[in-house]
C-alpha cells in the first residue's frame, strides 16, 4: 500500500486509495484500507482553503474619482496609475503591484 501512495503522490484518502486498489487487481474493503492507511500514518495532504483577507460588512468611504476615467495624457509623470494582485505558489501567496505612467505606459513601480 505504501507504494501505491507514493506513486498517487499522497493526495488520496481511503475512498479513492481503496477504488485504486480494486482498480488495479487487489481484493479488499473500504474499512479494511481506512484501518490500515490509520495503522500506517497514510493519509492524504489537505488543500488550505482560500480566505478573503477583506471583511464583508466594514465599508470604507470611496475615494474620489479625480481622473474620471481620462486616461489620455499630455505630460509624463503627472498622471499614475497601478493595481495589485496576487500570485498562488506552492508556498503560499505572493503579491505583485505595478505602477505605470499614463502618458509613457512603462512601469515606473
Amino acid at each position: 500500500m505504501r507504494e501505491i501512495d507514493e506513486m498517487v503522490g499522497q493526495t488520496y484518502g481511503s475512498p479513492r486509495m481503496h477504488a485504486e486498489l480494486c482498480a488495479r487487481g487487489y481484493s479488499c474493503g473500504r474499512n479494511r484500507v481506512a484501518r490500515l492507511m490509520r495503522k500506517h500514518e497514510i493519509m492524504a495532504k489537505m488543500t488550505v482553503r482560500f480566505r478573503r483577507l477583506t471583511k464583508a460588512g466594514k465599508r470604507n468611504p470611496v475615494a474620489a474619482n479625480v481622473l474620471d476615467r481620462k486616461f489620455q495624457v499630455s505630460v509624463p509623470n503627472r498622471v499614475w496609475a497601478s493595481d495589485i494582485t496576487y500570485i498562488k505558489t506552492a508556498e503560499g501567496h505572493l503579491y505583485l503591484a505595478v505602477v505605470i505612467d499614463l502618458f509613457s505606459r512603462q512601469v515606473v513601480g
